[in-house]
């Protein structure tokens, strides 16, 4: 097996073993990236040689004995959002070319602190919006990779990096992760700080991970977890142990919550199809759960903190720098300026109280159950439609999608599970389960 094929934390396993070097297995993803992504474009600055320099001096460190962190020497995709002291970061838009911050993002920096070799960075969308990058699906370039994190969730799927970052405001981590086929991980709202990269929205962005496992996700974000001064919606407390939770056995089978959503009729006949099959399979596990026609009202709810929230971070480039913007991102800008202020505040005093609704679910099933997206990935002139993310991003709860399901023409379908904000480990290890019981079940175990 290729180097380039090892999992995040199998990698890390090997190299703290010494069974490989981090120079062996950076060189083996940068002979993977040379071969591959001048059809995916994953990447929008890589220097090889600058990684092969952090891979090598991962490599001394270790041979001296000192204390190794649990990503060390395994290289990991930066979201071009996130600020690097070592390379440029320029958000998608021509109005930043060139940037160099100053110093990391809190992200990066944790990464770095755990090890980590700094591969490069990766495509976003325009602001970490709609308009798409150069990016294509590596399951069939004709396709979209899903926005706003298209190089993150590309590059884990083409098999360049085991592990990469990326954001999510509206569904930019989970649906990139379901058309790409790969584990998205977007955890509870403040979970992981944000300092340091763009800012959208602060009640709805958060920071997101991508890997080929939920374990290995667990892992990522484990590092990345925890109180940051800079990110007011990060709390002091204890850092959740997310990997080995996620890879213990839950005390009894979980159950499931299938949730349509009010979005259903916006489910491409395939999905219907395939969640059906899904849970049947599931059996007694599986129950169907309506959440209650209040929440008919939470895609608007979200709509209208993200354009209000994004019109008043972006005001600058839009006065400034308007005609380089896309036509949708100056739409958005422009619709966020019209908001009442009383709407605003009402969307946001929605979110503790919707989540408050969702309380008497997770008293009864470990997770909900609902599609990554409407469907497979579609052509390339898009990124997709966020819509089956929406809810979850507004209430700022742990959401995960896991490759399990496929089209008839043989494309990735997400599914996603969600869990009640601040319980990440416990979703973790109930994806987990649902992913062993599937595949055991697949293979006859």
């Amino acid at each position: 097996m290729s180097l380039c094929a090892l999992g995040l934390s199998e990698a890390a396993a090997d190299i703290r073993e010494g069974r490989i070097t981090s120079a062996e297995l950076v060189a083996d993803c940068l002979a993977r990236i040379a071969e591959v992504d001048s059809h995916v474009g994953a990447w929008t600055f890589l220097d090889r040689d600058h990684a092969m320099m952090q891979a090598q001096m991962a490599d001394d460190h270790r041979q001296h004995g000192r204390a190794l962190g649990p990503l060390h020497g395994v290289p990991v995709g930066i979201k071009d959002i996130f600020d690097t002291g070592d390379m440029p970061t320029e958000f998608g838009s021509p109005l930043w070319s060139g940037r160099t911050p100053r110093q990391d993002a809190a992200a990066v920096a944790r990464l770095r602190a755990a090890g980590a070799v700094i591969m490069g960075k990766t495509v976003t969308t325009e602001y970490a919006y709609f308009h798409p990058g150069k990016t294509r699906n590596p399951r069939d370039t004709t396709r979209t990779p899903g926005g706003s994190s298209s190089g993150s969730a590309a590059a884990v799927a083409a098999m360049m990096v085991p592990g990469a970052i990326g954001s999510q405001t509206n569904g930019s981590v989970i649906r990139p992760a379901a058309f790409c086929g790969v584990v998205g991980y977007k955890p509870s709202h403040g979970l992981i700080p944000r300092s340091g990269a763009l800012e959208l929205s602060r009640a709805l962005d958060h920071v997101g991970v991508f890997a080929r496992s939920v374990e290995d996700v667990a892992l990522l974000a484990e590092v990345l977890a925890g109180f940051d001064k800079e990110d007011p919606d990060t709390r002091p407390t204890a850092r959740p142990p997310l990997f080995s939770v996620a890879a213990s056995e839950p005390p009894l089978p979980p159950r499931f919550a299938f949730v349509r959503s009010p979005v259903w009729d916006q489910a491409e006949p395939v999905t219907r199809e395939a969640f059906d099959e899904l849970v049947q399979a599931l059996g007694e596990a599986a129950s169907d759960v309506e959440l209650g026609p209040s929440f008919d009202r939470v895609i608007e709810l979200h709509r209208t903190i993200m354009e209000v929230e994004m019109a008043h971070n972006l005001r600058r480039d839009y006065e400034q720098g308007g005609d380089k913007l896309s036509s949708q991102l100056r739409q958005l800008i422009e619709r966020g300026r019209a908001h009442l202020a009383t709407d605003y505040c009402a969307a946001l005093a929605g979110i503790p109280s919707f989540n408050a609704g969702l309380d008497s679910i997770f008293d009864e099933y470990d997770a909900i159950l609902t599609p990554a997206a409407p469907g497979p990935a579609p052509g390339i002139e898009t990124t997709g439609n966020p819509v089956f993310c929406t809810i979850w991003t507004y209430l700022g709860v742990p959401a995960i999608t896991l490759p399990l399901l496929t089209s008839e023409a043989g494309l990735p379908l997400g599914v996603q599970l969600v869990g009640r904000r601040g319980n990440d480990a416990r979703l973790l290890r109930t994806a987990r389960w649902l992913v062993t019981t599937l595949n055991d079940e697949a293979g006859g175990g």
